[in-house]
């Protein structure tokens, strides 16, 4: 796990700050926070230090209790200048909430504070996620002054669209929610060589197609059959696998979560409808993500308008099989292509479960998690799976122990399963 440095400048959405610290902690994180006077004045320095469990900065001058480590780390014998110390042993400097008066400072290379100096002095990652009137951010001024931060390097986590902080305002502006920011944060450390990452572009030329969210088999004009499934796992893949170089392209079915920036997208509603995506885009990908959750049954004809309730007092259904999209998909592979199935099942016996889908649809690999556990699986923000991999890649007739990845947050999880299909091509010499 990672030291990260939280920068909070001045804002409404500086609460939203406190969530992302309480996530990257119970995610294994080690999180110092740093605040500009602004920041103060909408969350106090004692929220953000009994969440971290470190002593909180404002100014380049304040003397640090911890010597600028982070926790969990021994204090340095002596005691040196606070933000060269925590810029030296960060391993990634997130600012969030950025207010437009902070990301002008650091376009400009301002450093009046403790936060903009740190900002200086960092040789880590910084991701920027702002937050402001939907005005002040399409204002030229602010989109040139990030513009100019992107050509130096920083990431900018792109804000939301909805309610503001001014009643009855909505537009973009809304910092990134904290589950957001901490995959982001996740992803880009995985990404580093400081942080014990690769590197990016491990995955450069490699095409991907990532299947996500869950299919909805209309029963009427209204109604329908669906799932839980909100997509998450799927867009983390995507974006983990752009971030590692990738060229991506995502089939949502019925996600409403934004998609990664720089991925392609292609949103679809029913089983038929992925099908004829995935059979679209399936012969030009080199790596298969199947995370949708699509429906094994739909109802065999969907009755035009609304079914009215009258005064009957049961409804009956009939319903066919869908196609098997994987299986269908795996029958057409080509060399070179590493397809990976997802199974969603419920208590015990989940692997072997997953372990006969591996051999039965001849995949390279299935990652199954326990959907019965209220903690993890669908639209839950954390997960924990067992990735199955076939003995020899190409032809699955054994097939390896499974690979426990435990609870973490998706982005993680991701990861974990990248590295394992980048375990296996490199088996094949693919």
């Amino acid at each position: 796990m990672a030291r990260i440095l939280l920068g909070v400048s001045g804002g409404i959405a500086a609460y939203k700050a406190l969530e992302f610290v309480r996530l990257a902690t119970a995610a294994g994180h080690s999180v110092r926070a740093v605040q500009t006077p602004a920041a103060r004045r909408f969350v106090g320095p004692a929220s953000f230090a009994a969440l971290t469990g470190a002593p909180v900065l404002v100014s380049e001058f304040e003397r640090d209790p911890a010597r600028g480590a982070f926790p969990g780390e021994p204090l340095p014998e002596h005691e040196p200048l606070s933000h060269l110390e925590l810029a030296a042993r960060a391993e990634l400097f997130l600012i969030a909430p950025a207010s437009a008066n902070t990301i002008a400072k650091l376009a400009h290379g301002h450093a009046d504070n403790l936060l903009t100096t740190c900002a200086l002095a960092v040789a880590c990652p910084v991701l920027l996620a702002p937050a402001m009137n939907d005005r002040m951010y399409e204002h030229a001024a602010t989109q040139a002054n990030l513009s100019t931060l992107r050509v130096r390097g920083v990431e900018i986590v792109p804000p939301g669209s909805g309610r503001l902080a001014s009643a009855g305002e909505e537009g973009i502006g809304r910092l990134a929610e904290p589950q957001q920011l901490l995959e982001a944060c996740e992803a880009a450390l995985a990404r580093s060589p400081e942080a014990g990452g690769d590197g990016a572009g491990r995955w450069r030329g490699l095409h991907v197609l990532v299947t996500a969210g869950g299919t909805r088999e209309p029963i009427d004009g209204v109604r329908f059959l669906g799932n839980s499934s909100s997509g998450r796992m799927g867009i983390a893949l995507a974006q983990a696998a752009r971030a590692r170089g990738a060229d991506v392209t995502i089939i949502a079915a019925n996600v409403s979560l934004p998609i990664p920036e720089g991925v392609a997208v292609e949103r679809v509603r029913t089983a038929a409808e992925l099908k004829a995506a995935c059979e679209r885009a399936f012969p030009h990908c080199d790596v298969l993500f199947m995370a949708a959750a699509v429906a094994d049954f739909r109802p065999t004809a969907a009755h035009e308008g609304k079914i009215k309730k009258g005064v009957r007092a049961t409804l009956s259904l009939e319903l066919e099989r869908t196609d098997d999209v994987l299986a269908a998909l795996a029958s057409e592979r080509r060399d070179g292509q590493t397809l990976v199935g997802f199974a969603a099942e419920h208590g015990a016996g989940a692997v072997e479960l997953a372990r006969e889908k591996l051999r039965a649809k001849g995949l390279d690999a299935v990652v199954v998690n326990d959907v019965s556990r209220e903690d993890i699986g669908f639209d839950a923000e954390l997960n924990e799976v067992s990735i199955l991999t076939a003995a020899n890649g190409a032809s699955p007739a054994r097939d390896e122990g499974a690979q426990l990845v435990p609870r973490a947050s998706k982005a993680r999880v991701a990861e974990e399963i990248l590295d394992a299909v980048e375990r296996i091509r490199a088996s094949l010499g693919a």
